[in-house]
């Protein structure tokens, strides 16, 4: 008989209104903790993967190049390919982060992120890694993995949330899946057209760095506190965004304040509606 204890969503209770407590905290620790750590990029990958292994070889590349090109690396935590990303990153002198998620069978946070938060509810975690990405690489993984692909799809699709690259790597993985969506979905008018331009399919590490450095980067200004504190005297907050934003321009070097850390999108219209769901 199998334990219905080890499901979370089983456990219903007349305590249940305590749970949501639980639940604040991780969002409020994660978005404590993961504001300062942009500009970020989320691998996503095999828990299988050994060391030798191509995947495994690949992603400490990409988390490494990533890492001296000034991105976070975050990672769901664990072991496999998530590991060689921490790993990339960590040895390159980066900001390496896992954000590792309470399993029935134990997941065990890599030795490698020098940033570790722990998540018991997967939809919290999700939220993490959506708001604070500016990109997705995803290498060959199973469930979990095509779980986030279609996800962040979904997400850029419907408008929720500001497009950015969704970068898969493995040609020979992918394929046959991308054929399938383009053959069988699209055909089906499951989708349009446009929403292929959503994924990019690229296997060589310094390609991916290389040709979305500049798309990846690109949607934030520099903007230091002392002009924020000036900003704020006799405004709101609207406008004093509104007014930072209309007097700073691009800066292709990526997004970057003062420590205390204030992310601002750099793009007309609402503020609201530039900040993910």
């Amino acid at each position: 008989m199998p334990n219905n204890h080890q499901y979370v969503v089983d456990k219903i209770t007349a305590q249940e209104s305590w749970r949501m407590f639980h639940i604040l905290a991780e969002f409020v620790e994660g978005f404590d903790a993961l504001a300062r750590y942009h500009p970020a990029v989320f691998i996503f990958d095999s828990t299988r993967a050994k060391p030798g292994d191509e995947v495994y070889q690949k992603a400490e590349r990409i988390g490494q190049l990533l890492a001296k090109n000034g991105f976070s690396v975050i990672t769901g935590g664990g072991p496999g390919a998530m590991e060689a990303a921490n790993k990339g990153a960590s040895l390159a002198g980066g900001k390496s982060i896992g954000l590792n998620i309470e399993l029935p069978l134990e997941q065990k946070p890599n030795p490698y992120a020098n940033i570790t938060l722990k998540y018991r509810y997967f939809f919290v975690r999700k939220v993490m890694f959506v708001k604070y990405a500016v990109a997705y690489i995803i290498l060959p993984g199973g469930f979990g993995t095509m779980d986030e692909l279609f996800e962040s799809v979904t997400l850029i699709q419907t408008h929720k949330i500001k497009p950015f690259p969704v970068i898969l790597v493995g040609s020979n993985y992918w394929k046959g899946l991308l054929d399938w969506i383009k053959e069988v979905v699209l055909k089906e008018g499951g989708i349009s057209p446009t929403d292929l331009d959503i994924l990019q399919l690229i296997d060589d590490p310094e390609e991916i760095v290389r040709t979305n450095g500049a798309e990846i980067e690109k949607g934030f200004v520099r903007i230091s506190v002392k002009e924020i504190d000036e900003c704020f005297v006799g405004v709101s907050v609207l406008k004093c965004f509104d007014r930072l934003i209309a007097n700073q321009e691009m800066s292709n070097a990526g997004r970057h304040i003062d420590s205390p850390f204030v992310p601002l999108p750099s793009f007309s219209g609402s503020i609201l509606s530039a900040w993910h769901s």
